[in-house]
């Protein structure tokens, strides 16, 4: 551990699995306090024991949070301040992915998707900012998706609510900026990742492996991204190495988007 978030604290939305529990991990490893949050409260209390069994001290917590509802992110931030006296990270993960093209999808579909990955967004940073001017320097970092620069014929509503997820990103960033506190507000664009949201879209079975194979193909470097190449980038915007960075988007594609 080399402390590059110490005495920082942290509210990771999406923690029970994948980037969110990897980039939970990661931040407390290097000196953070983090509240890991999940609508899935099992699954997220399980890998709150597991770091702070490694780390050897309460350092991380759990809670329920249905990141669509409102009283569920005032409650959130109610338990930052609770259980950690504030907040000075806010990572934005949780989402989903649904496919289809534009004429997929009925209008119930459209917005589930655009509430879990927009709405979301929008809820926590409204609600997370009056607690994180208390904890200046602080950094939100939000993650959307290479599908948010690049379009696809079946991705409709991923294509346009990862695309709000980055101008909302600069958005939120400018406003700070205006009013002059030191919270930055950035977003990372990720390719394909291995994590159980890939495996849900790829499907289970045999065929898996081929898929993968071809997913790798379309990545210049030739492989898939892991969780932890997300949680590094996460880690270098919620640290005070980027205290001059904001309104900016990290790509973390592989090349795809040079292509």
């Amino acid at each position: 551990m080399s402390g590059r978030v110490a005495g920082k604290t942290a509210l990771v939305t999406g923690a029970a699995q994948g980037i969110g529990a990897i980039t939970a991990g990661m931040l407390a490893r290097e000196g953070a306090r983090v509240l890991m949050t999940d609508i899935a409260e099992e699954a997220v209390l399980h890998q709150v024991e597991a770091i702070n069994a490694e780390i050897g001290s309460t350092v991380t917590y759990g809670l329920r949070h249905d990141v669509t509802n409102e009283g569920d992110w005032q409650s959130a931030i109610e338990a930052a301040r609770d259980k950690m006296g504030g907040l000075s990270i806010l990572v934005n993960n949780a989402g989903i992915v649904l496919t289809g093209s534009v004429e997929d999808f009925s209008l119930e579909d459209w917005h589930r998707g655009m509430a879990v990955n927009v709405d979301s967004v929008f809820l926590g940073c409204k609600h997370a900012l009056p607690l994180m001017r208390e904890s200046q320097p602080a950094s939100i970092v939000n993650l959307s998706s290479i599908a948010g620069l690049i379009a696809a014929h079946n991705f409709a509503n991923y294509n346009a609510s990862k695309a709000a997820v980055w101008l909302l990103s600069k958005s939120v960033a400018l406003h700070c900026a205006r009013r002059g506190w030191d919270i930055r507000c950035n977003s990372i664009h990720p390719t394909f990742i291995r994590t159980p949201i890939l495996n849900d879209l790829v499907g289970e079975g045999r065929d898996q492996a081929t898929v993968f194979a071809k997913l790798e193909k379309q990545v210049p470097l030739g492989r898939l991204g892991e969780p932890e190449d997300v949680a590094q980038a996460v880690l270098y915007l919620a640290s005070n190495e980027s205290r001059f960075m904001t309104a900016s988007e990290i790509k973390l594609d592989g090349g795809i988007s040079a292509m």
